[in-house]
């Protein structure tokens, strides 16, 4: 009898640790989450002043984004598309699979503002097409079951996820209409953090 006593003190105490930990975490979870919106560094051009000169200072050049890589997908007419015949517009490139919960979490927003600003802002969303766990029937039946309208790229040689240097997704860049890439984000990302990454790049 003291035996089963025991025991039921100790589940009430472990409900309540844990019950408590979860209070703690919904309390603190959102004062202490790490901004996944991060600048993209920004380069500075050579200088070839001998070093005993002193360039003044309005001859200084300013710092430079780097310019987005260029890679060649498919769009969802099975063309060759590259990422450069899109410049002209701020844009917003994403990279998912369907698969993937995180990216499926944060679609409805890169949905709703394309709907919204589609005509100011280019978004292309880049899926990880690699034939096996993704492929193209899978990726497409997906965006058109979920109702998305929003530009796809399929990307079925893996150029663009090895020439961005994808290894986790989400992940979105978020590049100027010169094409330079002012930031980026890994994991998903709520409707606010889309649109300050979109204040960033919109002119």
């Amino acid at each position: 009898m003291k035996n089963k006593a025991t025991w039921i003190i100790l589940a009430v105490l472990l409900i309540a640790l844990i019950g408590g930990a979860a209070l703690l975490y919904d309390r603190l979870g959102s004062q202490y989450q790490m901004d996944q919106l991060a600048a993209v560094q920004t380069e500075a051009p050579e200088q070839t002043v001998p070093q005993e000169e002193t360039v003044p200072e309005e001859t200084v050049p300013e710092e430079t984004a780097p310019k987005a890589p260029d890679f060649t997908a498919l769009d969802g007419s099975g063309n060759e598309v590259q990422l450069s015949d899109f410049f002209g517009k701020p844009m917003v490139l994403n990279f998912w699979a369907s698969w993937c919960g995180p990216c499926k979490s944060e679609m409805p927003h890169f949905d709703e503002v394309y709907l919204a600003r589609g005509e100011e802002i280019q978004f292309l969303m880049v899926n990880m097409t690699d034939g096996a766990r993704e492929t193209l029937d899978i990726a497409k039946e997906y965006v058109t079951s979920s109702g998305y309208s929003f530009p796809v790229l399929y990307d079925v040689t893996q150029e663009a996820a090895i020439t961005y240097g994808v290894t986790s997704l989400p992940t979105t860049l978020f590049i100027s209409a010169e094409g330079e890439m002012v930031a980026y984000a890994m994991g998903a990302i709520d409707a606010q953090t889309l649109e300050r990454g979109i204040a960033m790049i919109a002119e």
